[in-house]
């Protein structure tokens, strides 16, 4: 197993959000792409994560080959690539570890000891959403900082005209109405609202993905998990499953 990141950024950036939510994930690789999927502890978000062959400058790997890596220790091996280095992998199957060599202006080489797989391959359920939007990331964060300033969950509610997002505390409430970024960027199943609450924690967490897209795509349905989704064409997708917070929270 070997490859080659010309762009350090597109991976860097994308285990820096990831490991917010989980810790030792499993990296299955196939001809196409490199993909995670993993639940956070608490079983409250499940993040999806592809990024594609199409990425790198160089992809030798097999159909079915996976490796298991603590996302924190391989955060803090990226966070010293340049962004004008390359980055390689490669696997060396007698010590168990990931080489990891960054070269730019210097050469530097990290070995990333490999974890033993202790759970289930997560299966991604498959969802129904009543109603979806398309927002400018920087839009949406601001809509969640202010959010958050009132209470420690957002309620959602999507009609055709946009996204209205609400926070209700003990003694304020706030509110902020969100277009799609483009015409024909609603789609509403229902001619009633779509309403649902989310945790505020996750969803700052979650909204880190603007560092990789100017837009994000929001699916959701009545007190239905909420489908976040950000993508940058031909080189990778970031998804995450958030579940709604129950009514009487």
């Amino acid at each position: 197993m070997k490859f080659v990141l010309a762009e350090p950024k597109l991976l860097k950036d994308s285990i820096g959000i990831l490991s917010d939510l989980v810790s030792d994930v499993k990296i299955k690789f196939d001809s196409d792409k490199l993909e995670i999927v993993a639940m956070d502890p608490a079983n409250v978000a499940m993040v999806i994560f592809k990024l594609l062959s199409s990425s790198f400058t160089e992809y030798e790997v097999g159909d079915g080959e996976n490796i298991v890596v603590s996302l924190d220790s391989l955060k803090q091996i990226l966070s010293r690539a340049k962004s004008s280095d390359s980055v390689l992998f490669e696997l060396n199957e007698e010590t168990n570890r990931l080489k990891i060599e960054l070269t730019g202006e210097t050469n530097r080489k990290f070995n990333l000891a490999l974890l033993e797989s202790q759970e289930k391959d997560q299966k991604v359920p498959s969802l129904d959403f009543s109603g979806a939007i398309e927002l400018n990331t920087l839009v949406f964060n601001d809509a969640i900082d202010d959010m958050d300033i009132i209470s420690d969950s957002i309620v959602l509610n999507l009609d055709k005209e946009g996204l209205t997002m609400e926070s209700v505390g003990n003694t304020s409430d706030a509110k902020a109405h969100l277009k799609a970024i483009k015409e024909g960027a609603i789609t509403c199943k229902s001619d009633d609202i779509i309403k649902a609450k989310y945790s505020i924690e996750y969803l700052k967490k979650i909204s880190k993905g603007s560092k990789l897209a100017s837009s994000v795509s929001l699916e959701f349905g009545a007190d239905y998990p909420l489908k976040i989704e950000y993508k940058v064409q031909d080189k990778l997708q970031l998804t995450t499953i958030l579940a709604p917070r129950v009514s009487n929270d």
